[in-house]
Order: C-alpha cells, then structure tokens, then sequence
C-alpha cells in the first residue's frame, strides 16, 4: 500500500523521529519518541507537535493543519522503523485525553491494512485487551510486529 507521507529525521538511537506537517496553519514540527514503559517487552509510542522551547512533544495541541492522514501515516511509518530495529518489542500508545484516544483509532483504522501487513493489532476495552475491531471504543492501543 502506498500512502503519502512526510520525510522523516530519525535520532541515533532510533527512539526520536521528527517531521514536519504542512498545511494550512504552516509548516509545524512533529515528534515522536518511544519511550520504555513499567511492562517488560513494552514501549510507549508518545506523539504531538514539538514544543520548540522545551524540545519535548506537546500531545494536548490540536493542530488542524488539514493534513491529519498524511500526518498519521507517517507515524505508522515510525511503527515500521522502530520495530525493524527492535523487532521483539511491542508498543502501546494511550492518549492523555479521551478526543486523542479517538485520533490514535482512527489513525490506526485508516492505515489497518498497512499497520496488519506487518502487525497484530491489540485494543484495550473495560481492562481487557482483545484484537482491534474497528468502530470498538478502546481505552489504550498495543501493536506486536508479526515475525
């Protein structure tokens, strides 16, 4: 599947990706960084715009820069790369908020035939993981690369 997606700028130890968005509202920085969580084998897949002072992610801005699919196919790409180099891991992504939370399944429900090509899908609902099902409300989100 080929879908359009921004360059990326990968950190040496494959855990920091930035891009930059372009639409409406201008050329705005992204950052994604995973982060190592409290359950073994889990890594958190942390993703918002750059906070250009503080150099760390702002992921309770809503940017609306017209360029959302794009934008998310791009972090999918991330997926790609960070369990390329770290293939036994799996991510979860949860957002801070319930609309963010929203944005991770539709993000995940565009690109799913990207995302299965390559993963299994995990959605979390009342304490429970099961496989994702699109148009299920889930609370949190994990992926673990297909061997």
């Amino acid at each position: 599947m080929n879908v359009d997606q921004y360059p990326l700028t990968i950190g040496d130890s494959s855990m920091v990706y930035e891009f930059y968005s372009e639409g409406v509202k201008g050329r705005i920085a992204k950052l994604v960084i995973y982060r190592e969580t409290y359950y073994e084998g889990f890594y958190n897949l942390a993703f918002g715009d750059k906070d250009e002072e503080a150099g760390a992610i702002d992921d309770l801005v809503i940017t609306n820069n017209g360029d959302s699919q794009k934008v998310l196919a791009t972090v999918a790409s991330t997926l790609l790369h960070f369990t390329d180099k770290f293939p036994h891991i799996n991510v979860m992504a949860v957002g801070r908020t319930k609309s963010r939370t929203r944005l991770y399944r539709m993000g995940i429900c565009n690109n799913f035939e990207m995302i299965e090509e390559n993963f299994e899908v995990y959605g979390r609902k009342n304490n429970v993981w099961e496989a994702f099902a699109k148009n299920v409300e889930y609370d949190a989100f994990f992926v673990k690369r297909k061997k």
